[in-house]
């Protein structure tokens, strides 16, 4: 910017520095016009006219149509050009010794504006020239004034542009170095932090916040390494949980397998017994990879929602009687405050839904508690609700607890009624429908799962 503004001063200046002498020598001709060209003109205008010759360092003369001189006032002495000889395109005028010369050239052009060398001090001078009419009679401005030595004043402004130059690009290069700093520093800081994550580090001491892009940034590392040390933790629960409940089962046949095979082979009841363990623990074998290829099929987006209209109430009693053992041998006690209304959607997966619900409640209520079951029928929706008064869940563990294979409890209890992957298929098919769900849940005081679901029901069917 410094180069471009160094090659346009020194393109320009010339120029601009000649206009501005023409225009100042314009400006002077009016005040010629309004203090001097009217009948009687006072002492005290004439006076100040040659205060402005002087102070404007100009030569200047006024003729009328006869070539007589009517004003003449001069600060130039010798300089003054108006006794030489003055080239202008074609004609060589002296305003001086042929004032009819010279007002002729002036009638012909109807104004001057001429620069040209001194031939006496060498320098570049102008000579301006206006036709003034007043009265219905014209008059004749000559005016000469004398440039400053062009290239002394461009050599000047440009020593001074060198110094003005040095002192910018000195400071430019130490707040520039200064930012460069307080950007560079903190991005490279981070690169350094993000390299941990290659190695499974996600212990990250990020920079101090400064520029708004830097603390986005840092933010954003901030959130992806919490997030991939939460999926790292998912990831060994994930192997840790599946491994043993598939090592469990497996183990178990093999061993009643064994029995029935070393010792209970001829003896029926003991027989039907283990074979019976066997039965379980293949069913439960069963489930668990029939919950896995459910919930990836639903997670890569191939669920199929087969909709329909069906009443709430009557879904909820139907899961209600299939977990009646569970309930009895847990002695607790199902509060139901349900009341018939028809939703539109997948009826089976919904009472899937339904169903995880209430066993999630049932799991995680003491003996001899209750569980709420209400369904809240609205204008716009229908709200199903489970709340049980047991274990409750931990603030920090709830955002987690839809994710597949994650237990608050991180012991290994196994159920044979649950593949751990319950909530997740919830979450899977409720995000199906679209529908509203979530928990509410304090340590200690137990918990409130919840789903809304539309009552757009389907008229036709």
């Amino acid at each position: 910017m410094l180069v471009l503004f160094g090659v346009l001063l020194n393109f320009l200046i010339r120029p601009y520095y000649r206009d501005d002498q023409m225009t100042k020598l314009d400006t002077l001709s009016g005040l010629f016009r309004s203090n001097l060209l009217h009948d009687n003109p006072s002492q005290s205008e004439i006076d100040e006219l040659y205060t402005l010759v002087v102070n404007s360092n100009v030569c200047a003369i006024i003729y009328n149509d006869d070539g007589n001189v009517l004003y003449s006032g001069d600060s130039l002495g010798e300089n003054c050009m108006f006794s030489e000889s003055i080239a202008i395109d074609q004609d060589t005028i002296q305003v001086k010794n042929d004032p009819l010369g010279a007002i002729q050239l002036l009638k012909t052009n109807g104004s001057l504006q001429q620069s040209f060398v001194s031939p006496v001090t060498g320098t570049e001078m102008l000579l301006y020239g206006r036709v003034i009419s007043r009265d219905l009679v014209n008059y004749y401005l000559f005016i000469n004034s004398n440039l400053e030595p062009m290239e002394s004043v461009v050599q000047f402004i440009f020593s001074q542009f060198f110094y003005i130059a040095l002192i910018v690009i000195a400071i430019a290069f130490v707040v520039s170095f200064v930012l460069a700093r307080r950007i560079s520093s903190p991005i490279v800081r981070m690169r350094k932090e993000a390299i941990k994550l290659a190695d499974q580090n996600y212990d990250l001491e990020l920079p101090d916040k400064s520029f708004t892009e830097i603390s986005e940034l840092a933010t954003s590392l901030d959130d992806a390494a919490k997030k991939l040390s939460t999926v790292n933790e998912l990831r060994k629960d994930l192997v840790a949980n599946v491994s043993h409940d598939i090592k469990t089962p497996l183990t178990m046949i093999k061993a009643y397998a064994e029995m029935i095979r070393d010792i209970s082979g001829d003896d029926k009841e003991k027989r039907e017994e283990h074979i019976d363990v066997i039965l379980k623990e293949s069913d439960y074998l069963n489930k668990l990879v029939t919950d896995m290829q459910e919930l990836s099929k639903m997670e890569a987006g191939y669920i199929e929602l087969n909709r329909s209209n069906f009443d709430l109430k009557d879904e909820t009693e139907s899961v209600l009687s299939l977990l009646d053992r569970i309930i009895r041998d847990k002695k607790i006690e199902i509060v139901p405050n349900l009341v018939n209304v028809v939703v539109y959607a997948d009826q089976l997966k919904i009472s899937q839904v339904i169903y995880n619900f209430v066993l999630n409640a049932i799991k995680h209520s003491p003996e001899g508690t209750r569980i709420e079951i209400n369904i809240i029928d609205s204008e716009d929706d229908v709200r199903f609700e489970v709340k049980d008064y047991g274990t409750g869940i931990s603030e920090k563990d709830l955002p987690y607890i839809w994710n597949r294979y994650y237990k608050i409890d991180k012991g290994f209890h196994r159920s044979l009624e649950s593949s751990g992957l319950g909530l997740a298929i919830v979450k899977a098919i409720l995000e199906a429908h679209h529908a509203k769900y979530g928990v509410e849940s304090k340590l200690g005081e137990g918990s409130l799962f919840y789903f809304e679901l539309s009552k757009d029901y389907d008229d036709e069917l």
